[in-house]
C-alpha cells in the first residue's frame, strides 16, 4: 500500500457537503490570490501608467486567456484520471498516470510557447488591437506567454496534490507568490519605470516561484505516490485515455477563450474608453465568480474519486447540495455588485471618467444577476467530464463559442457595448439549460437499465420485461 506523510483525502466515505467544503475553501483562497495577481497589476498600471496601460492589458487578455485555458484544460483532464485511480486505490495506476501527465505537459509546453510567440502580432492585428496601445500590449503578453512554463509546471502539481484531496498545499505557495508579485509590481513599475513590461514580468517570476515551491513539496513530502524509472515506460492505452480526457476539458475550456478572443476583437472596435470599462468590470465580477467555479472544481474531484470508486449514489446527493451553495453565493455576488459596485470600479481603476464607470457598472451589475445559471453550467460541465462523459461539455462550449460569432457579427455592430453586456448572461442561461436536459436525460435512461437489470423472466418464456418485478 502507498503510504505518505503528507494531507491526503478520500472523498468515497464520509459526508459529501463536508468534504466538497474542505476542499473548496482552499481552491477558492488560493483562485483569490490569483485574481489578486490581476487586480492588483490593473490597480497600480492604472494609478501609475494610466487608463491606456490598463486597456493595453485587456486588449491582449484574451491571447493569453486561450493558451492558458488549453494547457490548464489539459492539466484539469490529466487530474481527473488521477482521481479515478485515487478513488478505486489503484496506485501503480496513479503513477502510470501521473508520468503520463509529465510527458504529455512537456509537450505542450514546447508547442504553445512557440505557436503562441510566433504568432503573436498577427493575433493582436487581427484583434483590432487601437494603434495607441499596440506596442504596449504586445509587450506585456509576450513577456507572459514567454513565462508559460510556470503556469503550467505549477498546475501540474496542482492538479497532482488536488487528485489525492490536498487543495491546502498550492494554496500557501499561492499566497507566497502573491505577496512577491505585489513587490515586484511596485518595484517594476514605480522605481525602475518598466510600464506594462513591468507588469508581466512580476507576474511571471511570481508564478515561477509558486510552480517552484509547490513541485519541491511534492518531491519530498509524496514520494510513495511519485512514478519511478518503470512507470515512464509507454503504455497506449493509458496514453490514449489521459490524453482524450485531457483534450476534452481543454477543448471546452479553449473554446471558451476562442470565443473571448472573437468577442474582444468587437470590443476592440469600439474604442480604448470602452475595453477600459469592459476590462475593469471583468476583473471584479471574475473574482466574485470565483467560489462559482471552485465548488465545481470541487465537486469534480469529488466526483472523479467516487465514480472510480463506483459509489453513484454519493455523485447524486452532493450534486443537489452543491445547486444549492451555488445559489447563495449568486444572491450574495448580485447584492456585492448593487451596493458596492461603484465603489469597487474607482478603487480599482482610480479613473474619474465617468463614462468608462457608468458602462463597467452596466456589465458588471447583469453579468452577477445571471450567475446562477452560470453556477449550475460550471457544476454540470464538470461533473459530466469526472464521469466519462467527455463530448457533451464540449458540445456546449461550441454552442458559447457559436452565440458569440452570431453576436459580434449580428448584435454588437447594431447595439454597440451593450449587445457585449447582455452577450454572455444569454449564453450562460441557454447552456446551462442545454446541460441540464442532457444530464436529467442520462440519469433517465441509467434508471431504465437498471430496472431492466433488475426485471425477471415473463411467463416462462425467457423473454425479460424491462422493469417488471420492481
Amino acid at each position: 500500500m502507498v503510504k505518505s506523510s503528507a494531507y491526503t483525502a478520500d472523498m468515497t466515505e464520509g459526508a459529501p457537503i463536508r468534504h466538497i467544503l474542505l476542499f473548496a475553501i482552499p481552491l477558492f483562497i488560493g483562485t483569490v490570490f490569483q485574481q489578486f495577481y490581476n487586480f492588483a497589476d490593473t490597480m497600480i498600471a492604472g494609478r501609475n501608467l494610466g487608463d491606456q496601460a490598463i486597456a493595453a492589458i485587456g486588449a491582449s487578455s484574451a491571447i493569453y486567456s486561450l493558451m492558458i485555458a488549453f494547457a490548464n484544460g489539459l492539466n484539469s483532464g490529466y487530474g481527473l484520471v488521477l482521481s479515478r485511480s485515487f478513488g478505486a486505490k489503484d496506485y501503480r495506476q496513479f503513477k502510470r498516470a501521473a508520468a503520463s501527465m509529465i510527458i504529455l505537459d512537456i509537450a505542450v509546453t514546447v508547442l504553445l510557447t512557440l505557436a503562441a510567440l510566433l504568432f503573436l502580432r498577427p493575433l493582436l492585428t487581427l484583434l483590432d488591437t487601437p494603434a495607441d496601445i499596440y506596442e504596449s500590449a504586445y509587450a506585456y503578453i509576450a513577456i507572459i506567454l514567454g513565462g508559460m512554463i510556470t503556469t503550467i509546471l505549477y498546475n501540474m502539481c496542482a492538479g497532482f496534490l488536488r487528485a489525492v484531496g490536498n487543495s491546502r498545499t498550492p494554496l500557501y505557495f499561492l499566497i507566497l507568490s502573491c505577496a512577491v508579485n505585489l513587490v515586484l509590481d511596485i518595484l517594476l513599475i514605480v522605481v525602475f519605470h518598466m510600464g506594462v513590461a513591468g507588469t508581466a514580468t512580476a507576474t511571471v517570476i511570481a508564478e515561477g516561484i509558486s510552480a517552484a515551491g509547490c513541485f519541491l513539496y511534492m518531491w519530498k513530502n509524496y514520494s510513495d505516490f511519485l512514478p519511478g524509472r518503470e512507470d515512464f515506460r509507454p503504455e497506449r492505452t493509458l496514453y490514449t485515455e489521459m490524453f482524450s480526457t485531457g483534450l476534452s476539458m481543454a477543448l471546452m475550456l479553449s473554446v471558451f477563450s476562442l470565443g473571448s478572443i472573437i468577442m474582444q476583437r468587437s470590443i476592440n472596435r469600439l474604442g480604448t474608453e470602452i475595453i477600459t470599462a469592459h476590462t475593469s468590470s471583468r476583473r471584479i465580477y471574475e473574482m466574485l465568480m470565483m467560489p462559482l467555479s471552485t465548488v465545481a472544481t470541487a465537486n469534480a474531484t469529488f466526483v472523479s474519486q467516487n465514480f472510480g470508486a463506483g459509489k453513484r449514489e454519493r455523485i447524486q446527493s452532493a450534486m443537489r447540495q452543491v445547486i444549492l451553495l451555488e445559489l447563495a453565493w449568486s444572491v450574495f455576488s448580485v447584492a456585492v455588485s448593487l451596493v458596492g459596485g461603484r465603489m469597487l470600479l474607482v478603487l480599482l481603476t482610480g479613473t474619474e471618467n465617468e463614462g468608462i464607470i457608468n458602462n463597467a457598472l452596466w456589465n458588471l451589475r447583469l453579468s452577477t444577476v445571471f450567475f446562477f445559471p452560470l453556477g449550475i453550467l460550471l457544476v454540470l460541465r464538470t461533473t459530466l467530464q469526472s464521469m466519462k462523459r467527455k463530448i457533451i461539455p464540449v458540445v456546449s462550449s461550441s454552442i458559447e463559442l457559436a452565440m458569440k460569432i452570431l453576436a459580434c457579427v449580428f448584435l454588437i455592430p447594431v447595439a454597440g457595448y451593450g449587445g457585449v453586456v447582455v452577450t454572455e448572461p444569454a449564453i450562460w442561461v441557454i447552456c446551462a439549460v442545454f446541460l441540464g436536459v442532457v444530464y436529467m436525460a442520462g440519469k433517465k435512461k441509467k434508471c431504465s437499465v437498471q430496472k431492466c437489470e433488475r426485471s425477471v423472466p415473463n411467463d416462462g418464456t425467457g423473454e425479460i420485461r424491462c422493469g417488471a418485478g420492481v
